[in-house]
């Protein structure tokens, strides 16, 4: 038997709660892994709190992201008592996820532990950090350099917004952060932003064009933020889009992209290759600065996920929230 967090859709209505499962429930998948770590990330609250089309089977344990211990497997590159950790995958929508003491998944969707983290670092990572570092390698392919001129990161106060300071920062970039929670600016500066704007000038819908500032951007808004940073990219800027906090749609004009230049990189961190992955790992491994993970990060006991995915939803949360699973 082992607790988790279970949500569940019926006649009664759409729920999520702590409970216990047998371990026959688990899913089919030729590794199990005792989780240690965990996360809680907003697609995690979405799929908790039913505010997103998130789940797709039920019932659904929740969480993108676990880092723990392997118990069992029959895949060749896994054996009883590695460290590995998981993002993605469908884990959390499709397929039960880290929100529980144990999982059942495909070894393929595995990678190990690197050696740099612990499994509480690893998840005061996660989805979130892994994503910031795979937009900033998208940015240094598209060729911006610290050279190029101001990086944007929108949504900075959540998990991808600080990560995305914070290492782009340690690369040597002028970063300057877009929130809407102007009382964070003191913990921005902290992480490495140069400068700290309301995220209402970005907010609302934009012109066609409009003054050039940005040489790269890093959004996780999407809807009328994403339109607003491309309109205000300079000529040859990149913008990479990893999230839709304020909304799925794009109220944008061709403007930007044929006027002046502006390429637009979607940044997929659920399915990536694993190659994408251990390289976006190995890049966090050197780059990051690990002290600052207390600073980006809280811990929380299983027990309090379900409510405190309302918080995460409601913008109450700043930067990570780590989940303890092992007691």
């Amino acid at each position: 038997m082992f607790r988790a967090v279970l949500t569940e859709r019926d006649d009664a209505g759409y729920r999520s709660q702590l409970t216990t499962l047998d371990e026959a429930q688990l899913p089919a998948g030729d590794v199990t892994v005792r989780i240690t770590h965990s996360t809680l990330n907003y697609k995690d609250a979405l799929a908790i709190t039913g505010r997103g089309r998130i789940v797709r089977d039920f019932p659904m344990v929740p969480g993108i992201d676990f880092a723990g211990t392997v118990e069992s497997s029959e895949h060749p590159d896994y054996r009883s008592g590695d460290n590995v950790l998981l993002n993605g995958w469908g884990v959390g929508e499709s397929h039960w996820g880290g929100l529980a003491e144990k999982a059942r998944v495909n070894g393929d969707w595995l990678l190990p532990l690197p050696q740099a983290f612990t499994p509480w670092q690893a998840m005061a990572i996660g989805t979130a950090g892994y994503t910031a570092m795979l937009s900033i390698i998208a940015l240094e392919r598209q060729g911006v350099t610290p050279a190029s001129g101001e990086v944007l990161v929108t949504g900075a106060s959540g998990g991808v917004g600080s990560f995305a300071i914070a290492l782009l920062a340690a690369l040597g970039y002028r970063v300057v952060a877009s929130t809407g929670r102007l009382e964070e600016q003191a913990y921005l500066q902290r992480l490495g932003a140069a400068e700290v704007i309301d995220r209402s000038t970005l907010s609302e819908p934009a012109r066609p064009l409009e003054k050039a500032r940005w040489a790269g951007a890093i959004d996780s808004i999407g809807s009328h933020t994403l339109a607003g940073v491309c309109a205000s990219m300079q000529r040859g800027g990149v913008v990479t889009a990893c999230g839709l906090a304020q909304g799925m749609d794009f109220p944008a004009t061709v403007a930007p992209f044929i006027l002046r230049g502006v390429t637009l990189v979607g940044i997929d961190s659920a399915m990536r290759p694993r190659e994408d992955r251990m390289a976006a790992w190995q890049r966090l491994a050197t780059t990051l600065d690990v002290s600052l993970l207390d600073e980006v990060s809280r811990t929380i006991d299983l027990s309090r996920v379900v409510d405190t995915a309302t918080e995460l939803i409601e913008g109450r949360i700043r930067g990570r929230m780590v989940v303890q699973v092992a007691g």
